[in-house]
Formats: C-alpha cells, sequence, structure tokens
C-alpha cells in the first residue's frame, strides 16, 4: 500500500510518500480500500511539531477516510444503519437508533481513523465506520467525519441552536465551517459567518444570512450594526486566542460560545512562538459572576478526545447522516489532490485557499 509519511518538523516538503505492507483485519476490524482521505488544520500542525495529540515523528497522520470493503476480520459486525433505515421516523428518534450490520467485501463506507488515514489501505474497527448512503460520493463521504461530526456537536449539542435564533461561525469558509452553516440553517437559525472576502458569493449561496470580512472590517462592529447586538445567541470559534474574547462583544443573553480550535497564532502553516504566546495571554478569563450575570455558557470541544465515547459518537454519526437524508447537508469539496501531491494540499490549507474540503486520493 502506499501511505503519506511525516518524516520530520517542518514545510509541507517534509511530506514523503513510501510504500508498506498491507495490513490485515484483526478480530472486530474491516479492511478498507481508500477512495479519499480529509485533511484537516490538525494535520497541519502535527507536521510541524505543534499538535500534542499526533504520534511521535516519523509518523502517518488522517483521522477520515471513505472507500470500499477488501477484507473483514473475525467479528467485524458493526452498528451502523443500512440507507433505507434512515428514512423512517422523526430526526431525533432515529438519532438514537443502533441496528446490526455485518459489513462484506464490496461494501462502500467511510470513518474515522486514529491517525493513519493517509494511506491507500487502512483496517480499523467496525464500529468506526458507516455505510455511504445511494448518491453520495466518495469525496463526500471522506468529507464527513471531522468536519460535519465537529460541526453537530458544536450547533446542534454543546451550541443548541434553536429555530429563530442568531448563530456566527467564524472560518465560515472552512470545512467545519461550511458544515455548521449548514447544520445551524437546518436547526431553524439565522446565521452569520466571518470569512475572506473572494468566499461570500458561495458561502451565500450555501445559506449564510450575513457575512464579514474579517480581514477588511472590525467583525465585532459590523455584526453589532447589522444586528442591533450584541445579539448572537450561539458563536463557534475555531480561531482560539485573542479571538474568544472579542466573541463576548458580540453575544446575547442566554448565548453559548462554543471554540474548538487555536488556529489565531498561525501563519502560512506554522505556529511561530511569539504569537503563540500573544494568543494564549490573550485567551478571555471570565470570571464565573460574569457568566451569572450575563446568562452566558463556554463549551471546549475536541473531537480527538472523544475515541472513547463510542456509542455517542456512532449517533452523532448517524444524524449526520439524517442530516444528509433530509437534504440540510451537502459537502462542499475545495480541491482532490492524488497522494504525489501531498505537500500542495498542505499548503492550500493553510495558507486559508480553500472554501470548504482538501482531500487525498491514492
Amino acid at each position: 500500500m502506499k501511505q503519506i509519511w511525516i518524516t520530520r518538523p517542518g514545510k509541507p516538503d517534509v511530506l514523503e510518500l513510501r510504500e508498506a505492507p498491507d495490513p490485515s483485519p484483526g478480530p472486530g476490524e474491516v479492511l478498507v480500500a481508500v477512495r479519499a482521505a480529509g485533511v484537516n488544520f490538525a494535520d497541519t500542525m502535527a507536521r510541524v511539531g505543534k499538535y500534542a495529540d499526533a504520534p511521535p515523528l516519523p509518523c502517518v497522520v488522517g483521522y477520515e477516510i471513505a472507500g470500499e470493503v477488501v477484507g473483514v476480520g473475525p467479528q467485524a459486525a458493526a452498528v451502523g444503519e443500512t440507507a433505507a433505515a434512515l428514512k423512517d421516523g422523526p430526526a431525533d428518534a432515529r438519532a438514537g437508533e443502533v441496528s446490526g450490520q455485518r459489513f462484506a467485501p464490496g461494501d462502500r463506507v467511510f470513518g474515522l481513523t486514529r491517525f493513519g488515514g493517509y494511506s491507500s489501505m487502512v483496517s480499523l474497527p467496525a464500529g468506526q465506520l458507516y455505510r455511504i448512503p445511494d448518491g453520495m460520493t466518495d469525496a463526500q463521504a471522506a468529507a464527513l467525519p471531522v468536519n460535519y461530526f465537529t460541526a453537530w456537536l458544536a450547533v446542534r449539542l454543546v451550541g443548541n441552536a434553536q429555530p429563530g435564533e442568531n448563530v456566527l461561525v467564524h472560518n465560515a469558509g472552512g470545512g467545519v465551517g461550511v458544515a455548521a452553516l449548514q447544520l445551524a440553517r437546518h436547526a431553524g437559525a439565522r446565521v452569520f459567518g466571518t470569512s475572506s472576502g473572494w468566499k461570500h458569493e458561495r458561502l451565500r449561496e450555501l445559506g449564510a444570512d450575513g457575512l464579514i470580512d474579517y480581514t477588511a472590517t472590525d467583525w465585532v462592529a459590523e455584526i453589532n450594526r447589522r444586528t442591533g447586538g450584541p445579539a448572537m445567541h450561539v458563536v463557534v470559534d475555531p480561531v482560539g486566542g485573542r479571538n474568544l474574547k472579542r466573541d463576548l462583544d458580540v453575544m446575547a443573553p442566554l448565548a453559548r460560545l462554543v471554540a474548538f480550535g487555536f488556529s489565531e497564532p498561525v501563519r502560512a502553516g506554522d505556529r511561530p512562538l511569539l504569537p503563540t504566546l500573544r494568543s494564549l495571554l490573550g485567551m478571555p478569563r471570565p470570571h464565573m459572576l460574569r457568566l451569572l450575570s450575563n446568562n452566558w455558557s463556554i463549551g471546549g470541544l475536541n473531537l480527538g478526545h472523544l475515541w472513547t465515547e463510542t456509542m455517542r459518537m456512532r449517533r452523532i454519526g448517524e444524524a449526520v447522516l439524517h442530516a444528509w437524508n433530509d437534504g440540510a447537508i451537502v459537502p462542499e469539496i475545495a480541491a482532490t489532490f492524488p497522494f504525489e501531491q501531498a505537500a500542495e494540499a498542505h499548503r492550500m490549507l493553510g495558507e486559508r485557499r480553500n472554501l470548504g474540503k482538501v482531500l487525498l486520493v491514492p
């Protein structure tokens, strides 16, 4: 099989394509021939040696894949639902259903990997796999696990977005941003977003109600001007650092702030020491009395630390599939690169030249 290795900390050119023996599925595992693998911001930070959860370098990263089952280990029964089962019953009830499904060679699947996704073959527990619904491409399926699972947690669970509420999505043109926009719209919320100006036309087509170019405008002043704010009920923030402090200036009573990233100090895919320190020192430390006084909630989110929450993650995956079946979500694919051009995929993501998901294909 082919794998993309991070050989040492550094710029995208440290990525190296290598050959390795094909894995064999162990008990409860499924062997998948990968057709598409997601590229995520965490991967770029692992590459520069600044992602604490990554394996020690050199290593193979990658959190998500889509492909075809080519082998099944003993007792590899998944707990996913068939596409047909997704069509019956109210969405909230369906999200909690679990039914046994045994995978077989030829099945189209997608799933979460605990690293190792930058490979043409992966073997992973059946419980981390889902069947790809009819009408969904491999690229769209590979775009679901990290972006849409994170967005579901941020918008629907931690943020608890309600019909008629105002939701602010930072970095709305990124993979999680597009997913959060679509899921907030599905919840009946009014969605605002911050992004570079060149992304606004497409984001409006995807359903954004209001957009602010944070590179050219004071987004706090502009969003409060447009809404007569502070008027945001949910704020979804992958930027972190000093941006979190400014979020408080747009939050209405009973607002929920969901923080799930720390990209503020990043410059062209790196994380220099001084910008990182400035961001850390600039993060808000709201006193509990301030939260009580303003009726605010602040929540943190890290998808990579939920691996042991097996059944909870399955319910989130099933809820995302229901949203697809309802026509509420369609992953936006920014670009697809062959494994041989993995460095360019990392450059695109690190330089914020993507609108939606960046993928790799073997």
